[in-house]
């Protein structure tokens, strides 16, 4: 086979399992990026090239790179796949130089749809684990998407140099938990690049090479983008079948984005090492990236199939499932003129992020903006910051919330994904609410701690399962998953630094959709100086309702800055009200030129000023900080 040279694998692994480091240990041992090229460029994890990145310590993108590598190996028979019937036949492995693609993924549960992506252009899987952690929540989810997709999977112990590690405990674990054999398990440090040589050559001898046909009609799967101001859109593609090249620069070669049939002339193709470097074209199982020249970043997106325009492929390929969002949020432009800017920038970014998505709403109190769906806190707090970055604009969010299901009484069934959209409660028969399951793997002495704090967000235990089966193991140490259901909308209200501080930091998280579920849920309603404000209504179970409104409106009447005149801040639910608080008027002293004479004075004086308070109160304009929106997140503290 003329791609028996390629392997294309992606590292897998929970947050901070050193997933980063390790793939600069292997940039440095192939020779990719030297020592001094690293420092260039910032150091270590080269591979997040963000600034969020390198400041929070997590991958949020996934980043793709081609490495060669010499193998001096013999004798090795890999079993590949001949891909025509599904049978085997037998490679031997000869001493030659390899080409190596690896994709970096992120590790936090937010950027699961990162993960997938990259998982569907590799045929092989580098699974890290702690030496001193162990599996975590977002280990065994990785895992499963793998599996999933038939890759094989390279068990890796890291961080074996630590003080506090146990590779034999956490190997153990890997073949009880997922059924690795003890032989097949690898033992490294990438901080100090212990055994990152053999780690090389297990992947040249393990994972298998594409199985496409080279003479088939190309199809390039596009598995990322980014926006450029001077090539316009470059598609990051696997080629699947077939070969893409430019052509002559008199002639180039044209091609056709299937999904959205729009004809490109590439301006140029080429590899990640880890900058882009120009080639003549890529061919089959190569991992590499087009600049088509499209300035109309929606042409371009992500799961589409680039095929030739004059000898096109007869069906694409599968793409992605796309992300479905579970958290929604407002976000409005604090200038009304920067509305425009927005939205190109939205659209830039969705590029970059196929798990965002946006559209047109307007509010009230706030004017134009849009509703933008993500797949979790982070990832909504990550795309806030990238818009105010890297597009240099002031935002607004409002509080977050979730889809539900409304089932009118007409029989019709509608969904909402904003509190201020809700329809009259006489129209509504039943508002169904997202539940998720959730995986949480700790110590079992947290056991007791969890189940107070799952049962207390209106969660439903599940099941419990031992990872480790050693009865050596000390009383309170031995690591159990436990399974719960709860409603997505508690999830957003600090579960998980409630659960990180309940553990002690031990444990860890991962999550689901499961499904819809009836619950008894009523909006509430915000009225500041007696104007409902529709960025501040929400959706609350009927229970906790009266108890949260006035925790709510407390808080506003804290953060709301003091007016010239009263300012009264009322919950209510349909037209009754259940809580209110005043914010109390910022007071001229009028007396104060009244240093003597009839108490007349003062009184006429006194009630001059009462009127015109009146009056201001009337046309008073308040203005409401960033901080009452997200007020709403911290009501159950």
């Amino acid at each position: 086979m003329q791609q028996d040279h390629i392997r294309n694998f992606c590292i897998i692994a929970h947050i901070d399992h050193g997933k980063s480091t390790l793939a600069d240990r292997l940039l440095e041992a192939t020779g990719t990026i030297e020592s001094r090229q690293m420092s260039a460029m910032g150091g270590e994890q080269v591979l997040d090239s963000m600034d969020l990145e390198r400041e929070r310590g997590i991958t949020i993108k996934a980043a793709a790179v081609r490495m060669s590598y010499r193998y001096e190996g013999s004798g090795f028979r890999l079993q590949v796949s001949d891909g025509a019937d599904g049978g085997t036949e037998t490679s031997n492995l000869k001493p030659e130089t390899y080409e190596l693609n690896l994709i970096d993924t992120p590790g936090h549960v937010d950027f699961t749809y990162e993960v997938s992506r990259a998982l569907a252009a590799c045929e092989g899987a580098l699974l890290v684990v702690d030496a001193s952690q162990g599996i975590e929540a977002q280990t065994l989810a990785n895992v499963y998407m793998a599996l999933d997709l038939n890759l094989t999977i390279i068990p890796i112990v890291n961080k074996i140099d630590l003080a506090s590690a146990e590779p034999e405990r956490v190997a153990q674990e890997l073949c009880d938990v997922i059924g690795f054999k003890m032989e097949e398990v690898l033992y490294v440090s990438a901080k100090e690049g212990t055994n990152i040589e053999g780690l090389l050559q297990a992947v040249v001898q393990r994972v298998p090479p594409p199985s496409g046909n080279p003479d088939a009609p190309l199809r390039a799967l596009i598995f990322d983008s980014k926006y450029d101001s001077y090539k316009g859109v470059i598609a990051y593609v696997r080629v699947i079948d077939g070969s893409v090249s430019l052509g002559s620069s008199l002639h180039r070669d044209k091609l056709r984005l299937m999904a959205t049939q729009r004809m490109i002339e590439p301006l140029e193709t080429g590899t990640f090492r880890p900058t882009f470097s120009p080639t003549d074209g890529l061919t089959t199982g190569e991992v590499g990236y087009v600049a088509t020249g499209l300035k109309t970043v929606r042409d371009c997106r992500v799961g589409d199939t680039i095929t030739s325009e004059t000898d096109p492929a007869p069906a694409p390929l599968p793409g992605y499932n796309p992300a479905k969002s579970m958290v929604f949020a407002g976000l409005y432009p604090s200038d009304a003129n920067d509305y425009e800017e927005l939205r190109d920038a939205l659209e830039k970014l969705q590029l970059n992020d196929a798990a965002l998505h946006y559209q047109p709403e307007s509010s009230v109190a706030l004017g134009p903006g849009y509703r933008a769906g993500f797949l979790g806190l982070l990832h909504m707090d990550i795309v806030q910051e990238r818009l105010e970055r890297e597009y240099d604009l002031d935002i607004l969010a409002t509080a977050p919330s979730v889809s539900y299901r409304v089932r009118l009484t007409t029989g019709d069934e509608i969904e909402v994904d904003s509190p201020a959209d809700m329809p009259d409660p006489s129209k509504i028969d039943e508002v169904l609410e997202p539940w998720m399951t959730v995986s949480i793997v700790t110590p079992d002495r947290h056991i007791g701690a969890i189940m107070e704090l799952v049962i207390g967000r209106r969660g439903a235990y599940t099941k419990t399962d031992y990872l480790e089966h050693d009865t050596h193991v000390k009383p309170g140490e031995r690591r159990v998953l436990l399974e719960y259901q709860m409603p997505l909308s508690e999830m957003l209200v600090d579960f998980y630094d409630e659960l990180k501080s309940r553990t002690q930091g031990y444990a860890s998280l991962d999550y689901a959709f499961a499904d819809y579920r009836p619950e008894k849920l009523v909006k509430v309603d915000i009225l500041v100086n007696s104007v409902p404000v529709d960025a501040l209504s929400a959706l609350m179970h009927s229970d906790d309702a009266q108890r949260q409104g006035r925790a709510l409106v407390e808080r506003l009447r804290s953060l709301i800055p003091r007016q010239m005149f009263e300012v009264p801040i009322q919950a209510a639910i349909g037209g009754r009200i259940i809580a209110r608080e005043s914010v109390k008027a910022l007071r001229k002293n009028v007396l104060a030129k009244c240093y003597g004479g009839d108490v007349t004075r003062k009184r006429k004086l006194l009630e001059k000023q009462k009127k015109g308070k009146k009056r201001m109160k009337r046309v008073g304009n308040v203005e409401i900080p960033q901080e009452a929106f997200m007020s709403l997140l911290r009501i159950g503290k």
